[in-house]
Order: C-alpha cells, then structure tokens, then sequence
C-alpha cells in the first residue's frame, strides 16, 4: 500500500514542485479564475505576482479608464469650442481623425493599465496607478472648469 507522502513525492518528482518558481506575470490561471490572489508571507508582497485581482484595483483601473474616456470626450468639445491641443502627441493622434484619435488614445491608456495591473506589487506600479488616477481626475476637473468661460 502507498502512503500520502509516497504518492505526492512520486507527483512532485513527476511535475516539478510548483512552490520552487514564482508565481508568473502571466499564466493560464490568469485566463481562468487564477490561483493565487495575494502574497503567502508579507516579506514576499514587494515584487511578486499573482493571478487574482482584487475589487478596488478593478475599481481603480476603472476610473482611470473612464476618465480618459473623459479627457478625449472634453478634448474634442474644447477642440470644436476653438481650443487648442498642448500636447505634441494628442496632436499628432488628432490628425488621425476624431474616432482614430479616441480608440487609439484608450487602446494606449488600456495597455498601460494592463502593464501596471499585473505589476500591482511592485511599488513603481502603485505608484503609475495612483498617479494616473489623480493626473485623469485633475485633468477632468480642469476641462469642466473650461466649460464656464464658454
């Protein structure tokens, strides 16, 4: 008769022990409901992956993207309005048209999120999502502000 620890010595040997690696940016896990949602020990939460995400990152991403979403929308009515466009690249995205400007502009934010999402133990990573987040709702808040002088 084989022991518990006979078979998982002979599965290990067979399939490598899983807790040797880290955990990958990437993994079939993360396609599908994801193994592991945080750290095991708080010494190993600095620079470390995981497959799950949690509901206040999502929240975060979320308002990123939607104030981007914000930014382009307010962009083009200030564009229309007579403005001008400061920035040398959402000028250059601008002579694409209004739609290529738009999904080009969220295709970009999006990948950037993504990058930074999967990075969300690393503390350049909390530091990019946060600044966004603050940089989007400050950039709204001014184009609603512009909305007075019309």
């Amino acid at each position: 008769m084989t022991s518990k620890t006979d078979l998982d010595t002979a599965l290990r040997s067979r399939t490598g022990d899983r807790r040797r690696a880290p955990t990958q940016r990437l993994s079939r896990y993360s396609f599908s409901g994801g193994r592991r949602r945080s750290v095991r020990r708080d010494e190993e939460r600095e620079g470390s992956f995981v497959d799950l995400y949690g509901f206040r990152l999502w929240c975060l991403v979320l308002w990123i993207a939607l104030m981007n979403v914000g930014d382009s929308y307010f962009t083009l009515v200030h564009l229309q309005a007579g403005g001008i466009e400061l920035n040398p690249v959402a000028q250059a995205l601008l002579g694409t048209g209004r739609g290529g400007f738009v999904l080009t502009k969220s295709v970009l934010i999006a990948l950037a999120l993504i990058v930074l999402a999967i990075h969300k133990n690393f503390f350049l990573a909390r530091i990019g999502l946060w600044t966004a987040a603050g940089s989007y709702t400050l950039l709204v808040i001014y184009h609603l502000s512009l909305f007075k002088a019309y």
